[in-house]
């Protein structure tokens, strides 16, 4: 089949590039020319595990290319797929703008039927909308074309999008038409061997179908971050607590892992269009904007615990503080909504002085924490120890997991080391020569049982 996708951001990207895996052919329409350039050398701009080598093969094998003109990518296609970009507004509320310009440009353009489908995240009653202004622009052209409008929420989690494209958990379609149903099905038949997963529906129940995902994982991490606070203070241990629950197949081991809150560019974005949305409809969604307000205070935990350490030793200015990780989860260079951002905003308002490393998203960072931040960003996690009087992990990445700890004490000035991930056991740190403070378990300190908490 013929698919032009709209936007080449992260959802664009990694559709285009799976698609295209499958045979069909895929034109990528963005209006920034550098990034089309680029991508038409086979550069990608983010950091995906796997999306490269894919986009290349099917660039050099000629199913993928990349445009600026809209009717270039349009003429041919049976699918329009919308991926551009939905940026929440200061209120929380989402941001159509580029959206309702995708509908005029094809109102403006489009010549015979085509199937617009949203895979940008979008509130209840956008595609209706889409449908309004394609039919406008239309009518100011003289025509009446057939075209639909279909609700196709993508599900894809950052560090493992292509896979989660390859091999979905579900397919979420929102259309009332048959045929145009049958016809999304047979695009998306490669990626259905095992068993149907398309599942239709109307379109506004597929489109809060997004919504209504995200919030409930959203939920489940800051239910055990509530949990993880509320075991510091009664004397018990969120991990052991974890595999309690956990065990319980109604609840599951997923998406229940105590830190620093959630962040990234759709948890907190659609808690807060949902929050929004919901008092637009006149109804006030008192959990969910709770999680919203319990993932905002989790964000400065693991800072106060720093600032309450040295504040209690002389104060925090000056002291100099390494940091592990600064996009908001790993196998990503994603920095937005990242919870390291948010504890080196409250570091260096201190006055401390941080030297940070990421394995991804260190080239990000440092073009936004230049002289005078307080920030360096390193090459090599150890190299961010030198002289350290405390390490701050704020990223699970796989290389900090078991890292050599004999090492980390001969570079560090203090043994000391603030987990915002519970990377590791606190016993077994202790005996490595580190006093280890974690999120809802003890602290553990050299010598000592780890039967007190650092709170």
């Amino acid at each position: 089949m013929n698919v032009c996708i709209v936007g080449t951001g992260y959802v664009g990207l990694v559709s285009a590039a799976c698609l295209a895996e499958t045979g069909n052919r895929v034109v990528c329409v963005d209006s920034d020319e550098a990034i089309v350039a680029a991508l038409r050398q086979g550069r990608v701009p983010i950091y995906e595990p796997g999306l490269e080598p894919l986009l290349q093969r099917n660039l050099a094998e000629g199913r993928l290319s990349f445009t600026t003109d809209l009717q270039e990518g349009m003429e041919p296609s049976d699918f329009l797929f919308n991926c551009v970009g939905t940026p929440p507004r200061e209120d929380g509320s989402c941001d159509l703008g580029q959206v309702r310009r995708v509908a005029r440009d094809i109102g403006d353009r489009m010549a015979e039927y085509k199937i617009i489908v949203n895979k940008s995240t979008v509130p209840v009653g956008t595609a209706e909308e889409m449908r309004a202004i394609i039919a406008e622009r239309l009518s100011a052209r003289g025509l009446a074309l057939e075209f639909d409008v279909v609700a196709n929420p993508e599900f894809l989690k950052e560090g493992d999008a292509v896979n989660d494209f390859m091999k979905p958990d579900r397919i979420i379609v929102g259309t009332d038409n048959v045929r145009t149903a049958k016809l999304l099905a047979a695009l998306y038949a490669p990626f259905a061997r095992s068993r149907d997963k398309l599942i239709v529906m109307d379109v506004r129940s597929a489109e809060l179908t997004k919504y209504a995902a995200n919030c409930m994982l959203a939920t489940k991490i800051s239910f055990i971050n509530e949990i993880a606070n509320l075991c510091e203070r009664l004397g018990a241990d969120v991990g052991a607590v974890r595999r309690g629950i956990g065990a319980d197949p109604r609840i599951g081991y997923h998406f229940i892992y105590p830190g620093m809150g959630y962040g990234g560019s759709c948890f907190p974005k659609d808690v807060k269009a949902m929050v929004a949305a919901a008092r637009q409809a006149g109804y006030e969604p008192e959990l969910i904007a709770a999680v919203d307000a319990v993932n905002a205070r989790q964000r400065v935990v693991l800072p106060g615990k720093i600032l309450r350490h040295f504040n209690e030793r002389g104060g925090a200015a000056g002291r100099r503080i390494a940091l592990w990780g600064l996009a908001f989860k790993a196998n990503t260079d994603d920095l937005r909504e990242s919870s390291a951002l948010a504890l080196i905003a409250e570091l260096t308002a201190a006055g401390m002085q941080i030297r940070a490393f990421d394995p991804a998203a260190g080239r990000k960072a440092a073009a936004r924490f230049g002289p005078g931040t307080g920030v360096e960003i390193c090459e090599d996690q150890y190299e961010a120890l030198e002289g350290a009087e405390a390490l701050a992990i704020a990223t699970d990445w796989n290389q900090f997991r078991n890292p050599d700890f004999a090492r980390m004490r001969s570079l560090m000035h203090t043994p000391l080391i603030f987990d915002g991930r519970n990377l590791y056991d606190p016993a077994a740190v202790a005996a490595e020569g580190f006093h280890y403070v974690s999120i809802g378990r003890p602290a553990s300190v050299p010598g000592q049982a780890a039967n007190r908490f650092f709170s």
